[in-house]
C-alpha cells in the first residue's frame, strides 16, 4: 500500500536561533514538531562580527541526527531556509576562506556612495527592484574588494545554499535568496549583468540559479554517517529565504491580504504577480524581493522585535531582571502612543544601548522619554504597530491593491499585545499564526515537489488553515489616535527618506 503521509526534514536557521523541525504531511494532514534548536552566537574577532558558521552546521548535523531518531519512517527529503543577504567563500578545493560577515557588521557603513557612483539610485532601483539596505550583498562585496579572501574565491554560496553544499557537495543558487543580493532582476528572474558590470562583481562566483523544489542533491556518505539517516536522502530547494518559506506559510483565504512575518525583523507587505519598479515605490523605500511559483514578495523591512531584544538584553547586562511575560503585562496598562519612534530609523540598527537610543529618539521629536522598561515597551510595540500600519497602506497604495485582512506570522504571533496594536493601528482585522511559518513553508515546498500534496499556493495555505491554531484580532479603540501618533512623527520618518537620493542618511530597516 502507498504512503499516504510523509516526513520531511526542515532546517531553519534564523539570526539568534536555529531549528530542524520534522513536518508530517498527507492530503488532509499538516503537523510539524521541533527536534533541535540551538543558538545562533555571532562572533567579534578583530573588529569583525562573524558568523559562527560552523557552529550552525553542527547544530544542523545533531538536529538531523534527532530527526533520523525521532522517527521510524525515513525522511522523504530535508529543505533548508536562513536568513538573507550574508555568503560564504570557498577556495577551488572547496574549503571555507573564512567565517562569513554578519550583516551587522560596521564593514558596508560607507559604501553606499561607491555603489552610487557606479550606478545611480534609481537605475539600481530600475534594475533590481530592492530597497536600499546597507547591508544588501551588492554592498558587502563592494567592501570587500582588495580583500585576501574575496581575491582567492573560487565561489561564493549564500547562506543556505552553502549548507546545502556541506549537506550534499552540489552547488547552487537558490532564486528567492538570490534575490536579496540586488544583483537579479525580478521581471527576468535572472542575473543583473547591467549591476554586476557596473561594481566589477563577478557573476560567475555564483554557482547556478534554482528554483523551489529543484533537487539539490542527496546527503553525502559523512552525512550520513553523522546523521544515522539512510542512503540516499535528498535535499530539495525550497524558498531559501526564510521570508519566501514563511510567505508560503500564510494561511490566507482570499487574495486580498497583507503579511507580517515577525521576528527580530518585521518583513510587511503584500504577494504580488509582478514587481513595482516605480520611482513612488522606489521613494517608499519598498523591496521587489521574488517569491515561490513566480510572486513577488512587495514588502518593506521594519526594524522588528530587535529593538525589544535589545532593550531586554541592555537591562540584563545592568542587573535588571525582567520577565517578559510580565512586562508586557505592565506594557499593555501603560499609557498608549505617549511616545513613538521611528521604527525605520537606522539609529537602531546596532547592538548595544537600545534604551537610551529610543530615548534620544523620543528627545529628538519633542515626545516624553520613557522613564520604566513598561514605558520602554510600549513604546517600541506602539512604534511597531504604526510602522506595520505604514508599510501595509504604502504597498497598497503603490501596487493598486486592497487589503482587508492582515496576516501575521513568526516568533511574533506570541505577542499578543503586538497583535492587537497592530490590528488598532491598521483598523483591519489580523489573523496571528502558525509562529512556524517558515518551516511550514519549506515543509509544504518539500512535500508538493515529493508529490505528497498537489496545488498551487492557494491549495497549501488552505491546507496550513485547516490543520494550524489561529487567533484573530479585531480592531478595538479610537483609530484617530494612531493618525495623530504619525504626525507627531512627521518628517522625522526615515523610511521613506533613506532610498538613495543623495541624503545623507543611511537606510532603514
Amino acid at each position: 500500500m502507498p504512503r499516504t503521509e510523509h516526513r520531511f526534514a526542515a532546517i531553519d536557521l534564523g539570526a539568534s536561533s536555529g531549528r530542524v523541525m520534522v513536518g508530517q504531511v498527507g492530503p488532509d494532514t499538516l503537523t510539524l514538531h521541533e527536534v533541535h534548536r540551538f543558538p545562533n552566537e555571532p562572533v567579534h574577532l578583530n573588529g569583525t562580527l562573524h558568523w559562527n558558521i560552523l557552529s550552525l552546521h553542527q547544530g544542523v548535523l545533531t538536529g538531523l541526527k534527532a530527526a533520523a531518531e525521532a522517527t521510524t519512517t525515513p525522511l522523504t527529503s530535508i529543505g533548508i531556509d536562513t536568513w538573507a543577504v550574508d555568503y560564504g567563500l570557498l577556495d577551488a578545493t572547496g574549503s571555507l576562506l573564512a567565517n562569513p560577515v554578519h550583516y551587522r557588521d560596521a564593514r558596508t557603513a560607507t559604501t553606499a556612495d561607491t555603489v552610487w557612483a557606479a550606478i545611480p539610485p534609481p537605475a539600481l532601483y530600475a534594475a533590481t527592484g530592492l530597497q536600499h539596505l546597507p547591508f544588501n550583498t551588492i554592498y558587502q562585496l563592494v567592501a570587500a574588494r582588495g580583500t585576501p579572501a574575496l581575491a582567492a574565491a573560487h565561489r561564493l554560496l549564500l547562506i543556505p545554499d552553502l549548507i546545502a553544499y556541506w549537506l550534499t557537495g552540489e552547488a547552487g543558487t537558490e532564486l528567492t535568496n538570490a534575490s536579496t543580493t540586488q544583483l537579479i532582476d525580478p521581471r527576468t528572474r535572472s542575473w543583473s549583468t547591467q549591476v554586476a558590470d557596473a561594481l566589477g562583481i563577478d557573476l560567475s562566483l555564483f554557482p547556478p540559479l534554482r528554483n523551489p523544489g529543484s533537487p539539490a542533491g542527496h546527503l553525502l556518505p559523512d552525512v550520513l554517517a553523522a546523521t544515522g539517516l539512510p542512503h540516499p536522502t535528498p535535499v530539495t530547494a525550497v524558498g531559501s529565504h526564510d521570508t519566501a518559506s514563511a510567505v508560503v506559510g500564510v494561511p490566507a483565504t482570499t487574495p486580498d491580504f497583507a503579511y507580517i512575518a515577525t521576528g527580530t525583523w518585521s518583513l510587511a507587505g503584500l504577494e504580488l504577480d509582478a514587481p513595482v519598479l516605480t520611482e513612488a515605490s522606489r521613494a517608499a523605500n519598498f523591496t521587489n524581493e521574488l517569491g515561490v511559483d513566480g510572486t513577488v514578495r512587495y514588502l518593506r523591512n521594519i526594524m522588528g522585535l530587535w529593538m525589544l531584544q535589545e532593550c531586554l538584553r541592555t537591562w540584563e547586562s545592568t542587573g535588571g531582571e525582567h520577565h517578559l511575560p510580565t512586562l508586557l503585562e505592565a506594557a499593555a496598562e501603560a499609557t498608549p502612543l505617549r511616545s513613538v519612534v521611528d521604527a525605520g530609523d537606522p539609529a537602531f540598527i546596532a547592538p548595544d544601548h537600545m534604551p537610551d537610543r529610543i530615548a534620544d529618539a523620543c528627545r529628538r521629536t519633542g515626545q516624553p522619554v520613557p522613564r520604566t522598561p513598561a514605558e520602554t515597551t510600549r513604546c517600541v510595540l506602539d512604534s511597531l504597530a504604526l510602522a506595520h500600519r505604514r508599510a501595509i497602506e504604502d504597498a497598497a497604495r503603490l501596487s493598486g491593491r486592497t487589503v482587508r485582512t492582515v496576516h501575521i506570522v513568526g516568533g511574533g504571533v506570541h505577542n499578543t499585545l503586538l497583535c492587537q496594536l497592530t490590528a488598532d493601528a491598521c483598523g483591519l482585522p489580523v489573523v496571528a499564526g502558525p509562529a512556524e511559518a517558515a518551516a511550514l513553508g519549506n515543509v509544504l515546498v518539500q512535500a508538493r515537489t515529493a508529490g505528497a500534496i498537489t496545488g498551487g499556493l492557494t491549495d497549501l495555505r488552505a491546507l496550513l488553515h485547516s490543520t494550524q491554531p489561529l487567533r484573530q484580532y479585531e480592531p478595538t479603540g479610537d483609530h484617530s489616535a494612531w493618525d495623530r501618533a504619525a504626525a507627531r512623527l512627521g518628517d522625522a520618518q526615515v523610511t521613506g527618506a533613506a532610498t538613495g537620493q543623495g541624503d545623507e542618511e543611511e537606510p532603514c530597516a
